[in-house]
C-alpha cells in the first residue's frame, strides 16, 4: 500500500482532507484517529503533526506527505516538493521598528526572532548575512518590545498585528508558502502508485479552476466564439438540427466564466451554460 502522511490539525488539515475526499480517497471520521486504511485505493493514511511530516517522509517510512512549503524548508529534511496544492498560502517577511533597517542587507550583526529558524537561517546564508537567530514559539511581535531581538521574521497576511505592535515590514518576502506534496529526495519519480495519486490531486486542482461551458452559435461567428473559448486542446463543435448553427463545448477558467459568457452573447451566441467539473484527467 501507498503510505501517505496527512496533517492532523491546523490550517492544513481541513483543506487537505477535503482535497483527498474530492480525489476519491477515504478520510478519517474522528479527529482522534491517527491512521486509516483505504483498501479500495490501496492507500494507508497517517495523521501527523504538520511540522513532522517532512521528517517522516525523508526517513523512507512513509512514501509521500502533505505539508507546507515553509515546514519542509524549516525542517531541513531530506525531502522535496513534487506538487503545489494551492491552499494555505502565506508570505514570510522581516519586520522591525521604523528606521532600524530597510532590507535583508541591513541585518548584519542583528538578532532576529522567529518560529521558523530553519527558513530564516537559510535565507540569511543565501544572502551572505551574519545575524543571530532566536527561536520563539507562537507570536513573536513582542520580542522587539522586550529586547529579545531587533527584528522578527514571521507570516504576514494583512500586516495589522505588526502595525499594532509599532512595526513595519522591510525588504522583499523571505518566501511564499502553500500546501505541497513532498517525497524523499531521490525517490523513484515514476513509481506508479505515486503517479496515480498525483494525477488524482491534479484532477481536483483542474476541476476547481475550470468549468465546462456549452453554447450555440451561428457558423459565421464560430471563429470569434472559439477565440473566446479555445479550451485546453480545442473545443468540441457539433452541428445542430437547424442549419447554420453549431453547439460548442469547452473548458474555461472559472474566474473568467461570467466575462466570457457576456462576450459570447455579444457576438450572437445563445443557450450559454456553465457546469461544474467534479473530477478530470488531462
Amino acid at each position: 500500500m501507498l503510505r501517505i502522511a496527512v496533517p492532523n490539525k491546523g490550517s492544513l488539515s481541513g483543506p487537505a482532507a477535503e482535497m483527498l475526499h474530492e480525489a476519491g480517497y477515504q478520510q478519517r471520521r474522528e479527529s482522534k484517529e491517527l491512521r486509516i486504511v483505504d483498501p479500495e485505493n490501496e492507500v494507508e493514511f497517517f495523521y501527523l503533526r504538520p511540522r513532522d511530516i517532512a521528517i517522516y517522509v525523508s526517513s523512507g517510512r512513509l512514501d509521500i506527505g502533505i505539508t507546507g512549503r515553509d515546514l519542509l524548508i524549516d525542517s531541513g529534511a531530506n525531502a522535496e516538493e513534487i506538487l503545489p496544492l494551492g491552499f494555505a498560502r502565506s508570505t514570510f517577511r522581516y519586520a522591525t521598528k521604523p528606521g532600524t533597517a530597510k532590507g535583508v542587507e541591513d541585518l548584519n550583526g542583528m538578532t532576529i526572532a522567529t518560529s521558523y529558524e530553519g527558513i530564516v537561517a537559510k535565507h540569511l546564508a543565501d544572502n551572505g548575512i551574519d545575524a543571530a537567530v532566536v527561536h520563539l514559539d507562537g507570536a513573536v511581535e513582542t520580542a522587539i518590545q522586550l529586547g529579545v531581538a531587533e527584528v522578527i521574521a514571521d507570516v504576514v497576511e494583512t500586516g495589522t498585528s505588526l502595525r499594532n505592535a509599532g512595526l513595519e515590514v522591510i525588504g522583499e518576502p523571505i518566501m511564499k508558502s502553500e500546501a505541497i506534496v513532498v517525497r524523499r529526495t531521490g525517490a523513484d519519480a515514476e513509481e506508479p502508485k505515486v503517479q496515480q495519486f498525483l494525477r488524482r490531486l491534479q484532477g481536483v486542482l483542474v476541476a476547481r479552476t475550470y468549468v465546462m461551458m456549452d453554447y450555440d452559435c451561428r457558423v459565421e461567428q464560430l471563429e470569434k466564439a472559439v477565440a473566446l473559448t479555445p479550451g485546453l486542446e480545442s473545443p468540441t463543435v457539433s452541428p445542430l438540427h437547424n442549419e447554420g448553427w453549431v453547439a460548442v463545448r469547452a473548458m474555461v477558467p472559472a474566474k473568467e466564466s461570467q466575462r466570457i459568457m457576456d462576450d459570447l452573447y455579444d457576438i450572437g451566441a445563445r443557450a450559454i451554460l456553465t457546469t461544474a467539473i467534479h473530477a478530470c484527467r488531462l
